[in-house]
């Protein structure tokens, strides 16, 4: 027996049970926890691929269980996740809401299979990414979780924080419909991926990679949503010039 050629599987297994504690850690209101096994499994979700090439053991098996891996991390667990804030919301700024707008937070898995089903039949993306990948959606999302649930335990502190408004329900509402369309949406966005290390072909990769950083390190977690923000902003630079050459061409 081949152990070598279920390493990646393994690892994609991972990420899928990441999701799974992520739903309870969400269930529980422990957005923080949730959010931290979303970082596990985006971490888990980088190296499965990359063993997979590494050890040449790439299957049709690996690529469907990565799918289905990541359906349950990247966009079953959002949307609980956005649920739990919705709930969290309500409750602590008394703006109450009708409890079906509570399950506007189920567009983002919907929108979520719709996206991974798009890039698993489109051609187009295998060197760059039409539409917001769901890791980065995710990412978006459990990181307004954790802020939240970090910055807010009770309703004065609420009340006198600039970040107040990540917290409103219909805020957060319009969130979760802004975040749906952008994952189906068709909007050219780069992938980090290195064919080489050279300037010329990476500056944007380099220069998005370097303001990550420095926001990472002076804010942390706070500048998680900034940094998804960041690189949906340099994507839409980096396609106005590229039509703009290509026009004057």
């Amino acid at each position: 027996m081949n152990i070598k050629k279920h390493i990646p599987n393994a690892i994609t297994c991972g990420n899928l049970l990441c999701g799974c504690f992520g739903i309870e850690s969400s269930f529980l209101g422990q957005l923080d926890l949730a959010f931290y096994f979303v970082i596990l499994a985006a971490v888990l979700d980088f190296f499965d691929g990359f063993a997979a090439r590494m050890l040449k053991v790439s299957s049709p098996i690996g690529k469907d269980l990565d799918s289905l891996a990541d359906m349950v991390t990247f966009g079953v667990l959002p949307g609980f996740i956005m649920f739990r804030m919705l709930i969290f919301s309500s409750s602590i700024t008394g703006n109450e809401v009708s409890e079906f707008f509570y399950l506007i937070a189920f567009m983002i898995p919907v929108f979520s299979a719709l996206r991974l089903a798009k890039f698993n039949n489109d051609t187009r993306q295998t060197d760059s990414f039409i539409g917001v990948p769901t890791p980065a959606s995710t990412l978006f999302i459990s990181s307004l979780g954790y802020i939240v649930f970090r910055n807010f335990p009770n309703p004065e502190q609420y009340s006198s924080s600039s970040l107040q408004f990540l917290n409103h329900p219909y805020y957060l509402g319009a969130i979760t419909v802004i975040m749906s369309f952008l994952l189906v949406a068709e909007l050219p966005l780069f992938a980090l991926k290195f064919k080489n290390f050279g300037w010329p072909d990476n500056k944007v990769r380099y220069l998005f990679l370097i303001i990550a950083a420095v926001l990472l390190i002076l804010f942390q977690v706070t500048a998680l949503p900034f940094i998804i923000l960041l690189y949906i902003l340099l994507s839409l630079i980096v396609n106005l010039i590229t039509k703009k050459k290509t026009i004057h061409s």
